[in-house]
């Protein structure tokens, strides 16, 4: 089983993710987690020139192939392996990123984007997606004072994000779930738990 969590920045993934493991593993399940980009010595590399080198200039052509060079090492060398073993994988975001930050947000061609991702993934794309909401003005408060290259980005970028996300979520409503996540922490994992439960045969 492959579970993506995805959505804008600041929307809470990071929280969201340990509660959903430490739900899975009392079911019995083996959880591995995996984060983009990221989660191999490649993806670490990239994942520091992507989101922290602010003074470099990459353009959105360049950010699209590197975010998918990470992507498909993670494939190769975590997902693929633990999904042969059996192990329930949660990914902090996944090929739905690309399409929507580089192709909706960064305003690339959204059909192209899918059609590299389908060489980079090599066939492997989550189960479920579950796509965490939060107005715009949420977002930002969570972000704090210390933004990443992309949480730093304009108002009108991460507009285009949120909107590209519930466009997408729209295309494939039986796998795409949006989740509204400006709510309490554990009411926002109930919905996620509920989401999750047909896809894992876990009695509710």
């Amino acid at each position: 089983m492959f579970i993506a969590l995805e959505g804008g920045d600041g929307v809470g993934k990071t929280t969201q993710i340990p509660l959903i493991k430490e739900w899975l593993e009392k079911q019995g399940r083996v959880v591995r987690l995996f984060r983009e980009p990221g989660s191999t010595p490649l993806g670490e590399r990239i994942r520091a020139i992507l989101l922290n080198s602010m003074n470099l200039e990459i353009c959105r052509m360049s950010e699209l192939l590197l975010f998918m060079a990470a992507r498909a090492q993670m494939v190769q060398e975590c997902v693929r392996p633990a999904l042969e073993r059996g192990d329930v994988v949660i990914a902090d975001r996944f090929l739905l990123s690309s399409i929507v930050y580089q192709g909706y947000g960064g305003e690339l061609d959204v059909e192209q984007i899918r059609e590299v991702g389908k060489i980079a993934v090599a066939g492997v794309l989550p189960d479920c997606t579950i796509i965490l909401d939060v107005p715009l003005e949420v977002s930002k408060a969570r972000r704090g004072n210390s933004p990443d290259r992309m949480e730093a980005l304009p108002d009108g970028f991460h507009e285009r994000v949120r909107a590209g996300f519930l466009t997408e979520a729209q295309l494939s409503p039986q796998n795409h779930f949006v989740i509204n996540a400006n709510q309490d922490i554990f009411a926002v994992q109930e919905s996620i738990q509920k989401t999750l439960v047909p896809f894992l045969n876990i009695p509710n």
